[in-house]
């Protein structure tokens, strides 16, 4: 991207709260946030993040600022969110290199739960607000009608392409998860393959920091259970992986789940999955993990006593 097609409020943004104004575009990306990787002035590489401030932005800067402090793998923000206009704009350290860890076997799971269980217990000892509302994709405890949370973008689209197999597995699990009523804790509601950064055996990054929420630990596991091999558009990881991958957390961690907290974990792998199979129907994306879903889910309900 040229300089010139930079948002107006980029460079006098930066100069103001980074000493030095944009002096070239390392990458951008614009999906759910804009990103923009920068070399301003003085020669310093940056990322500004910028997304529709709903609320939620400066609980999990916060978050990811106590985790950098203490050393865990993910980008120091170098400022606070700051409000520009109907956006929370801030600014976090480049922290280019790794590579994406492909593949979705067993070993590959367990691997990833390590990084899960060291990321929820270094969030364990952070206090800050809750970062609501959470995602959309881990929202299943929203108050609108229906099944799913409004989205704009995806409600005003042909609900005829979502299978009924997918409402249905989608409906199942949530009532199960209303039905748990366990405490909520901060956790990583987006633990993607493409969100992770290894170097050999060592996880050298973990991203996408907007996406905390604030859930029961045993469904956030089940979540990235299910999601820990994404690594673009998602799908949904192998019933006997994502076995591996609760096994692995709960003894990295030191405490086995109870009963409800394992079908909760189920539960909530299949609410994703079917959040995001919809998401892919009614925007013409890969069908990868509505495939998935319609052959794991009659196993992954009964596992959820959904």
């Amino acid at each position: 991207m040229p300089l010139d097609e930079l948002p107006d409020w980029l460079p006098a943004w930066c100069l103001e709260h980074l000493g030095g104004e944009p002096a070239g575009v390392l990458f951008q990306s614009r999906q759910v946030s804009m990103v923009f990787g920068l070399r301003v002035t003085g020669g310093r590489n940056v990322v500004v993040k910028a997304r529709a401030d709903d609320g939620r932005a400066s609980s999990c800067v916060a978050a990811q600022a106590r985790l950098a402090e203490r050393g865990f793998a993910c980008a120091r923000p170098l400022t606070p969110v700051v409000g520009v206009g109907a956006l929370g704009v801030h600014a976090e350290e480049y922290r280019p290199g790794g590579e994406v860890l492909h593949g979705d076997s067993p070993d590959i799971a367990v691997r990833c739960a390590e990084v899960f269980a060291g990321l929820m217990a270094a969030l364990a000892g952070v206090s800050v607000g809750p970062p609501l509302p959470n995602p959309p994709w881990v929202r299943w405890d929203h108050t609108d009608s229906g099944v799913w949370p409004a989205i704009d973008l995806l409600d005003g689209r042909d609900p005829s392409v979502v299978s009924a197999h997918i409402v249905e597995t989608a409906e199942r699990a949530r009532e199960r998860l209303l039905a748990a009523g366990l405490p909520c804790v901060l956790g990583h509601a987006d633990f993607e393959a493409q969100n992770l950064r290894w170097q050999g055996r060592q996880v050298w990054a973990v991203h996408d920091w907007d996406s905390l929420a604030w859930q029961p630990e045993a469904a956030l596991v089940g979540a990235a259970s299910g999601s820990f091999a994404s690594s673009g558009p998602p799908t949904l990881a192998p019933i006997d992986s994502s076995e591996a991958f609760l096994v692995a957390y709960q003894d990295i961690r030191g405490r086995q789940f109870t009963a409800v907290e394992l079908e909760m974990a189920w539960a909530a792998g299949l609410w994703m999955a079917a959040y995001n199979a919809r998401e892919m129907a009614l925007c013409g994306g890969a069908p990868a993990g509505a495939d998935a879903l319609r052959v794991q889910a009659a196993e992954r309900l009964r596992r959820a006593d959904a």
